[in-house]
Formats: C-alpha cells, structure tokens, sequence
C-alpha cells in the first residue's frame, strides 16, 4: 500500500470512527492494525487524530539547535578553508570569523555564539552533506641511482625529540603525470618537525643545481634558521651540488637521510607532500617551463600563507599499543603560526613579524586568490593537453597516410614527430595463450638508419 493510499484509508476510518459503539470502534481499531501493521495503542491514537501521516505529521524528537544562518557560515568557513575535519574545523573558525563578517556582512551575537559553540561531531554532521565523494588516485614514483654519499650520511630513524623549529624533513614530488619521460616539474617540500611549518617551491627537474635553487629561494623566508635536514635516498639529494650548498654554509645543519624503502621514516614530509601538493595541483603532467613561475607564485603568495597561518593542524603526542590495537593521542589543533608563537625558541622579533603579517592577511581574500591563480594554471594545462591530442591524431594520421610499398625502396624513410609523453600508458598486447602448431625460425633483422 502506497503512502498516499495510507493517509486516504485513515482519513476515511477517521470520518467514521466517532459515530461507533463500542463493540464498533474495537473493531475499527483491529482492522486498522492489521491493514496498517500498527499497535492497537498507535492505531486508537491514530484514529483520534493525535497521530498524523504525510505533510501533516509532526517531526519526532528535539527541534533543530542550528539555524540555516549558522550552517550557511560554518559550510563557507569549511569550502574555503580546504575542507578540514570537525576537529580542525572547531579551531579554525574563530580564526576565519571576522573575516567572513567583512565579506558577508555582521552576523547577530546569537548567531555568532552558536556557530562558536559548534562541537567537533556537529560541525561534521553539518559539513557531511556537503562532502563529494571521490575515489582518490595514486601516482607512481620515480626516482635514480643512489649515491656514494649514502656510506658518509647517517641514517636516521625512529621519533623525531625536538624542542624548537628548524629540524626539516624533505621531499620532491613529480609532476611528471605518471612517465618520468622528458621535462617536467617537480615540487620541493620541506616540513618542520616541531610546529608543522612547510615549505613548497616548484622546480624544473630534480637534478642537484635545481634542488639548490629551490633550497635558496625557501631559505631567505624561512622564519626560522635550518638545523637539521633529513632527506630520503634520491640523487636529487645525494649529490655534490647539495653537499657544498649545506656543507659550504656558516653553520652547515645536521645531513641526515631515512632508511632505503622505508617511507614511514618520513612521515611528515609524505603527509604535506599529499595535503599540500597532491591535493592542490592533483597528478597531471607539468611540462612547460611558464608553469614553474606561475606554481611559484602560487606557492609563495596564497597557498603557503593560508595553510601555514590559518589552517590548524594536529600533533601526534603519544602512541602505544593496548593489545592488538594501538591507541594514539594528539594534541589540540593549532597553526604552524600558532605553535611558533607558543615556543619559547623563537626570537621575540620573529614573533612580531608573524603577527604583524597574520593581521595584515584576510584569508577569504587569500581564498579567493587561490582559486583565481590555480583557474590560470588549469586553463595552461588543459591548452597544453588539447595540443597534445591534436598532434597524436595528426601523427596518426601521418603514419596510415604512407604505405610500405612506397617507402621500401626509397633512400630515407620518413620520420613521424616526435609527441611529448603523456600520462596514459597503453596497455599491453593480450597473451597467446594456445600453442602455435608452426615452427618459428628466427631471422637476423638489420635496422638500417
């Protein structure tokens, strides 16, 4: 029976249900329970009319604490700080409030109050609708040859014990779409250990002299000196070029590297190499030389002020195990901005200068020029992509166009161009699996220039 047959045949015992006796409301009261599969207490409550179906039924249980003005705050506040969990949400918002006001205007003081109020688990219930699913993907490494160097560099391992900024772990990240074919651009991550602060530069290839330019450029803003850098086994590491950059320096930091095929060793600089990279620039393929500046400016101007000064993070305090589960505690959320002002490390003159530059940001602002600047990018890529697939359809074109016959006794054959890599990789023929009953000879075959 249909919902709407439902409400039609209770309206129907309704109209009739005052005019019984006794013995005809009881049963009126079965047959309504039997028909509708209720209790005989909910059919009677149903038939006096404190129970209604449809429209008119009354929604159980508490009325709705938050208001459509307190969710349509906390869900821009969310969007525009990358998505954050409850947990890192909760912190964020008091730091991303005024700004909201100055864009969309002043909000009441209870509407202000309830959205400060929200708890972690109803700041997640709220976002969740708002959340896309989407599969996510993985992309393939590359790398080189190691290095001599791997026999004069300690291997480091285990937790990090720090009390002061300056100790960094550092990684690159492709940008090769997949092939490390050709030219392309690689990102240089580098992740404090102690507040978290991470910084990014893109870079052309991952050869040593790029590696230093990289290193030079985060250097001169970095808020804090280089004490330690801990990188894993890659050439673009372990080469001459960045051994005089770090050991040519006043104070050389502390080289280390990680354990061979042991990524875990460096967690920190993974996890920023995919919230940071990975889920800003995504996994295609960077292989003109005008992106590298505009990533740069990206990186430098938006993207690393918002994540280092307005986006709280958690820290992993403790770790053990209580019998075949291990139970990890973290501390509360805060910024990399936050925790540099908190370490009793820092100069007070540093600290100044971070709060001057965190009064100076409005980060809706800050938002929308990320999306402005990596819309420039796409629109790069996609044109570069499009070129591509028009120059493949035209060397295909090319190759169906000339016959065997005619090339086979010409003095030269005809040279298709040459098509820059591309991230799909064909797959491989199917295997003959039946046995072939003719015997194969095999031929010397001359390739001839």
């Amino acid at each position: 029976m249909s919902q709407k047959s439902k409400i039609e045949y209770l309206e129907s015992c309704r109209a009739r249900y005052p005019s019984r006796n006794r013995v005809g409301r009881s049963a009126m009261i079965d047959e309504v329970s039997d028909t509708l599969g209720w209790d005989r207490k909910h059919a009677i409550k149903a038939l006096n009319g404190k129970v209604s179906l449809g429209q008119g039924a009354q929604k159980r249980g508490s009325k709705a604490t938050y208001a459509e003005e307190e969710k349509r705050v906390i869900v821009e506040i969310w969007k525009r700080s990358e998505q954050p969990c409850g947990k890192l949400l909760k912190p964020t918002i008091p730091l991303w409030l005024d700004s909201y006001e100055t864009h969309h205007g002043s909000l009441t003081e209870e509407t202000r109050r309830k959205v400060l109020q929200c708890s972690s688990r109803q700041l997640d219930r709220i976002t969740a609708p708002h959340k896309l699913s989407d599969a996510g993907r993985h992309g393939r490494s590359t790398g080189r040859t190691s290095h001599r160097l791997k026999s004069t560099i300690a291997v480091r391992c285990g937790p990090w014990e720090v009390d002061r900024p300056g100790w960094l772990e550092v990684d690159t990240v492709s940008h090769g779409g997949g092939s490390s074919s050709g030219e392309f651009m690689w990102s240089l991550t580098l992740t404090d250990i102690h507040t978290g602060w991470t910084e990014l530069a893109g870079l052309w290839g991952n050869s040593g002299r790029e590696v230093c330019v990289g290193l030079r450029r985060i250097e001169a803003r970095l808020p804090f000196e280089m004490l330690g850098f801990d990188c894993d086994n890659g050439s673009e590491f372990l080469n001459t070029v960045v051994e005089n950059h770090l050991l040519g320096q006043g104070r050389p930091p502390k080289w280390t590297r990680s354990r061979a095929y042991k990524k875990n060793d460096q967690a920190h600089v993974e996890q920023k190499n995919f919230t940071h990279v990975r889920q800003l620039l995504g996994y295609g393929r960077f292989d003109e030389l005008q992106l590298v500046e505009m990533v740069n400016d990206l990186y430098e101007n938006a993207w690393l002020p918002m994540r280092n000064i307005f986006t709280p993070a958690m820290k992993l305090i403790e770790k053990k195990r209580v019998g075949s589960k291990v139970r990890k505690t973290y501390d509360s959320p805060q910024t990399p901005c936050d925790r540099m002002l908190a370490c009793e490390h820092v100069s007070e003159e540093t600290k100044q200068k971070l709060r001057a530059k965190r009064a100076e940001i409005d980060p809706l602002a800050l938002s929308d020029l990320i999306e402005s600047k990596l819309q420039a990018i796409q629109q790069i890529v996609e044109e570069i992509e499009e070129r591509r697939a028009e120059e493949r359809w035209r060397a295909g074109e090319t190759a169906r166009a000339i016959s065997p016959a005619a090339t086979a006794g010409g003095g030269c054959a005809t040279a298709l161009v040459a098509i820059a890599p591309d991230a799909f990789t064909p797959p491989p023929p199917a295997e003959v699996l039946a046995k072939s009953t003719t015997k194969s000879h095999k031929t010397n075959q001359v390739r001839v220039s």
